[in-house]
């Protein structure tokens, strides 16, 4: 491959042409402007101000990410033929690639004991399935599980299916993501969002990206971060592996940048692997002893402060040092550019939240961001970057094990006992199921299987379960690895093909509205329908919903108004077209929504990390610049230079150190797993850290986790590297 020398620029717009090409230019075209919310990640665009339009108004807003999956789901229907021709173990063969480009599912399908293909299987029997089989199961033995690419309609209707039924068993994708960012920061400020809007982001002169690659995983971001450093604003990232996209990247729709590239770091902090910590208390050490914290702030908007000084102050520079990698002088000029600030934004991505210590490392961002008071004013705050298109809806409606007391208070109005015992989160209720005690399972998009850790343990997990449904799109791995004694996989439409609208909520807590209204194929029912349908079956029309009226958006959504207060506006959105931003979000006042109305410092120690051993080194999981959460839609890494996805990447001096060669072949292995016959090749990563692509390397990621998220730690995982003979 050609060795770029900055991210974005021609190689995106080749690529559009490209997808152009494959699914047709003017209809790809009109798709992109509907009026629907982006299908990609949570930043948002789209809605009623038009396809590839943001809340601020301005188009053209999108990124190769929104025309990938644009594209897949505009591609044509799988084969009849195609679930008898292929075993379900020459499934297991293909690629997540190959699997997401066999095309869309229009057929459910049903596999169970003793069967090598799957099967075509009517609706009606489908449904049957499904709802007899909730009948017959205790509640107690299932769980509901949803991805972020589902409407707030679809979340919202199936968790109250499980709360109707009987279960706190619901879990969603954020426990394998940023729910370490939402409990990290509900214990510190008392919301569990970011506190910033897009306005705000435009408005700030340092921006703080830590443990994050938006120039792969985000690229419409890379906009407002040009904008930034074009106004004389500063971006400091903090990561271990030398990304390309953040150092320069050549932004589209500006001939300037697309001319010229713009420089992304102001200053790039190449820190140990789980470094953040000390990185962090190295810059709060260096604001001490400059003086540059605002005490009246602090004071008058926070506890916990002399605690955490006192840590502070107690820390060695020479600890400081060598648990982050870093020079005490970097840390210092660090500090000195925060101390110059006026309104600071603190990022981050799951290489904050991926690790046993997930929640201590947010917290310690908020003491950093509480420090000068770069919380509750406008232009300042804190903004995890959360990964899927309406990830933060979902857990909005409240698809999740707890439920909030205002939603228990109107269920019990609308005459519905709501469980009372603490529900799974995702990995419990794996682990439940490895453990025999899962007969019922239904998953709501996504891939649960793919974004698991210990790939190995999930599937035997999986297999234990009575009846497996799945609600998708296209195929994944988990349709070829992730099977139970009774698989179903039932298509769904996609977000912009819905006949009634839906609302998704983006990272910035702004509820949308999409028209839906594209017909690509016949026949395919919603996800609302489906759940409707299922719940219809299973808890019947004498209960106290009807379930039968309930394929009525408005009337779901008219549900939510009453069950989440936050949501009022919601309830009247499909006739209004009124897309508004959730209230008491963003922090602009320095009353926070604690009890005591106060913000909290905590003082954390910083972590232990195990030494390594002679041929040990800790693995990062990480996406590749052609891929979107699981979804694989490229073989090839085009920012960091990789043809192919089966390779370890690592520090030349650790390559040098072990006595290995470029393109050698290696086995990876630890007491989870292994991931046999790589190649090893070097790049500019932290030394003792290595990179492996996700979800292929899940098999290495053990079930240790952080113990108030629950979050795993795939981006942390102690590795060896093994020469093969």
């Amino acid at each position: 491959m050609r060795k770029l020398s900055s991210g974005g620029g021609w190689q995106a717009i080749r690529y559009s042409f490209k997808m152009g090409k494959e699914v047709g230019y003017l209809p790809l075209w009109r798709a992109m402007r509907s009026h629907n919310a982006c299908k990609t990640c949570a930043l948002g665009m789209g809605g009623q101000l038009g396809g590839m339009t943001n809340e601020a108004r301005r188009f053209p807003e999108v990124c190769k990410k929104s025309f990938q999956a644009m594209a897949a789901d505009m591609r044509g229907r799988i084969d009849p033929g195609f679930f008898s021709k292929y075993s379900i173990k020459q499934l297991q063969d293909l690629s997540p690639r190959e699997l997401e480009m066999c095309g869309r599912i229009v057929d459910p399908i049903f596999s169970g004991p003793g069967d090598t293909h799957y099967r075509p299987i009517s609706w009606p029997d489908a449904i049957a399935i499904i709802g007899d089989s909730l009948k017959k199961t205790a509640p107690d033995r299932s769980f509901f599980y949803a991805s972020g690419r589902s409407s707030n309609e679809a979340g919202f209707l199936m968790q109250l299916l499980a709360r109707v039924y009987g279960t706190n068993h619901v879990n969603n994708c954020s426990y394998y993501c940023h729910q370490a960012s939402g409990e990290g920061l509900k214990g510190a400020i008392g919301v569990g969002t970011a506190t910033v809007t897009l306005e705000d982001v435009e408005e700030c002169d340092l921006l703080f990206l830590i443990g994050g690659n938006p120039a792969s995983n985000h690229p419409r971001l890379m906009t407002t971060l040009m904008k930034l450093r074009n106004r004389g604003g500063k971006v400091v990232v903090v990561n271990p592996v030398r990304e390309l996209g953040l150092e320069k990247f050549k932004v589209p729709s500006n001939p300037k940048s697309m001319l010229m590239g713009t420089e992304i770091a102001s200053t790039y902090v190449q820190l140990k692997l789980g470094g953040d910590i000390a990185f962090l208390a190295g810059v709060a050490k260096a604001l001490i002893e400059r003086g540059a914290v605002e005490k009246a702030f602090i004071d008058s908007a926070t506890e916990g402060f002399c605690e955490f000084l006192e840590l502070v102050e107690e820390l060695s520079w020479e600890q400081i040092c060598a648990d982050s990698g870093l020079e005490k002088s970097l840390m210092e000029d660090v500090a000195r550019q925060y101390a110059a600030s006026d309104k600071a934004i603190f990022s981050w991505t799951m290489g904050i939240t991926h690790h046993e210590h997930g929640v201590q490392n947010v917290q310690w961002i908020v003491n950093l961001a509480l420090m000068r008071g770069m919380l509750g004013k406008e232009g300042a705050g804190v903004m995890p970057i959360r990964g899927h298109s309406n990830v933060q809806g979902i857990g909005t409606i409240g698809v999740s094990p707890a439920i909030t007391k205002a939603a228990v208070e109107g269920l019990e109005k609308l005459g519905v006992k709501p469980p009372t015992f603490k529900g799974h989160d995702t990995l419990s209720a794996l682990e439940a199921a490895e453990q025999g005690e899962v007969d019922f399972a239904f998953c709501l998009g996504g891939n649960l299987y793919g974004a698991s850790p210990d790939a190995t343990f999930c599937a035997e997990a999986l297999s234990k379960i009575e009846l497996l449904t799945y609600l998708n799109t296209t195929l994944n791995t988990g349709h070829a690895h992730g099977l139970a004694k009774h698989t179903l996989i039932l298509p769904v439409l996609a977000r912009d093909e819905e006949k009634q609208s839906t609302t998704q909520e983006s990272m910035f807590s702004y509820v949308r509205l999409s028209d839906g209204g594209i017909t690509r194929h016949e026949g395919l029912p919603s996800e609302v329908d489906v759940i409707a349908d299922v719940a219809e079956r299973a808890l019947g029309r004498d209960g106290v919903l009807d379930w039968s009226k309930l394929h009525d958006h408005d009337a779901i959504r008219a549900l939510i108004a009453k069950l989440v207060p936050t949501l009022a506006e919601i309830e009247t959105i499909g006739q209004t077209k009124k897309e508004f931003h959730i209230p008491g979000r963003a922090l602009h006042t320095t009353v926070f929504p604690t009890q005591n109305g106060k913000a909290t410092f905590h003082a954390h120690p910083l972590p232990v990390l195990p030494p390594l051993a002679p041929n040990q080194l800790r693995l990062m999981t990480v996406r590749s610049e052609g891929q979107f959460n699981t979804v694989v839609y490229d073989e090839f890494d085009l920012y960091r230079n990789q043809e192919r996805r089966d390779v370890v990447l690592i520090n030349e001096k650790d390559l040098q150190r072990m006595g290995l060669k470029v393109d050698q072949r290696v086995n990876v292995v630890n007491e989870t797993g292994r991931v046999d016959h790589v190649l090893v090749r070097t790049f500019d990563i932290a030394e003792g850290a290595a990179l492996m692509y996700y979800p292929e390397s899940n098999a290495l990621v053990s079930r240790k986790t952080d113990p108030k998220s629950r979050t795993p730690a795939f981006k942390n995982a102690l590795v060896t590297i093994e020469p093969v003979a």
